[in-house]
């Protein structure tokens, strides 16, 4: 997104060329988000205001793309499932941090999750030939990994005689031509090469299984830890939702299914079955609705105490996670405070800025660069003992020391929580996580008082 807004037209500027990554991805989504989002970034370079604030502009436009597309659901469940089941569905979702959280990143996980809110709804409304469509998209350009949603839903869709198989033949076909000639099409001029990026991670992931060097979790983490953490309140209750009305199990069981075909990959992570998420939230809030429903009976009554109490615990999980992520890009604040503190006013050459791998993952991002005389270096698989033989002027990197170089500060990051007697009764322990250096070589022409390591 930050190329396309700012290189547009000069491919060999873009990032990707220089470090394209473990696998290709696609560039259509990027150019959806930065269409809409370039008329607020021009202005914002107009007034001179630093490129961070194009980052959040354009995260702001993909959360409210994202948030449209749930809109749609939302509207669904409401048609379907009425007025109440809706408000706790808004609900849920709103206690839901990570859900939430994951509706501003610019990932390819979160562009097929608009495609697949867009499915659902259909789904719910009884259109479902274009759900299936919005799916066999989401599968073929943004993760191919959705074919796991699209088969149980296209396999229950006809065991219950809801389509034809050979009309459904027929639309899904051509959809899927017409998404690969897109995907094709814009990648390959985007790459240089011809290229179906969709396919590659396909044949990465699922033939090669080299996923699994990023690190493997047992079989049930999803069920043990990645959906607790993200439903919270609605896990419990998601579970309650498919027995006390007979409606949901048909939307259920699908994604029920897609998540546990994806626990057989041994790599996992949460992003990897966010998609999930609405339809649990809409299977909890059809259980809240129930209970609120019944909350005068006797059993029902302390049954609505405790889901009240599990609001509240949801909350505060909600409200500790956000604390806890605020502080997970140190490296991000690192270079800002760099900026701030070091900017070098007429001054004739560039300082020269190298960034290793840590840094890279942890708050930097092309939007959190200067102009001149700051430049910038993501060169990888440099030894410790060359860095003093190179030319940078700073270093942003996870090291406390380097030969050659003077640490300038750090920057603090999460660690974890410890739980002490008093108020409040869960702390946010923070710990050193990166450091700035200067090369001692060259002398500081503002003689700035740097906080030191």
């Amino acid at each position: 997104m930050h190329d396309i807004l700012y290189h547009r037209h000069h491919l060999d500027s873009y990032d990707h060329l220089e470090f394209p990554g473990v696998v290709p991805r696609t560039f259509i989504g990027a150019f959806i988000v930065s269409v809409f989002a370039s008329p607020v970034v021009s202005i914002i370079s107009w007034l001179g205001f630093p490129k961070v604030y194009s980052l959040v502009a354009a995260r702001l436009v993909l959360g409210c793309i994202i948030l449209s597309t749930l809109r749609f659901f939302r509207i669904q469940i409401r048609n379907k499932f009425g007025h109440q089941v809706e408000t706790f569905f808004v609900l849920f979702t709103s206690l839901q941090f990570h859900f939430l959280f994951y509706c501003t990143r610019p990932l390819p996980n979160i562009l097929a999750l608009g495609l697949v809110n867009l499915a659902y709804g259909n789904w719910l409304k009884g259109n479902f030939y274009p759900a299936l469509s919005f799916l066999i998209f989401a599968t073929v350009i943004f993760r191919c990994d959705t074919m796991l949603l699209l088969g149980p839903i296209g396999l229950e869709l006809l065991l219950t005689k809801s389509i034809s198989f050979w009309k459904a033949l027929k639309y899904c076909v051509g959809t899927a031509l017409l998404a690969v000639g897109l995907t094709i099409f814009v990648d390959s001029i985007m790459w240089k090469k011809c290229v179906w990026p969709e396919f590659e991670v396909f044949w990465f992931n699922s033939i090669l299984n080299r996923s699994s060097d990023w690190g493997t979790h047992s079989i049930h983490w999803y069920f043990t830890s990645a959906l607790p953490r993200s439903l919270l309140v609605a896990y419990p209750l998601s579970l309650l939702g498919t027995l006390v009305d007979r409606r949901v199990p048909f939307f259920i069981l699908p994604v029920l299914s897609f998540v546990i075909l994806y626990s057989k990959l041994p790599h996992k992570e949460l992003r990897f079955i966010i998609s999930s998420v609405p339809m649990f939230n809409l299977s909890a809030a059809v259980a809240a609705s129930r209970i609120y429903n019944n909350r005068k009976k006797k059993i029902w009554k302390l049954v609505n105490m405790v889901m009240l109490a599990f609001f509240a615990i949801s909350a505060g999980c909600t409200l500790v996670t956000f604390m806890a992520s605020y502080y997970n890009y140190p490296s991000g604040y690192a270079l800002n405070r760099l900026h701030q503190i070091g900017h070098p006013a007429n001054v004739a050459g560039g300082e020269w800025v190298h960034i290793d791998t840590f840094g890279a993952m942890n708050g930097i991002s092309r939007f959190c660069e200067d102009a001149f005389p700051w430049r910038y270096s993501k060169e990888e698989e440099i030894v410790v003992e060359e860095l003093r033989n190179r030319n940078f002027t700073y270093l942003v990197n996870e090291r406390p020391s380097v030969d050659g170089y003077k640490c300038l500060f750090y920057e603090e990051g999460f660690e974890r929580l410890e739980l002490r007697r008093g108020f409040p009764p869960i702390v946010l322990v923070k710990k050193a996580k990166v450091y700035v250096h200067r090369d001692m070589k060259k002398e500081d022409p503002f003689h700035k008082k740097w906080p030191g390591c």
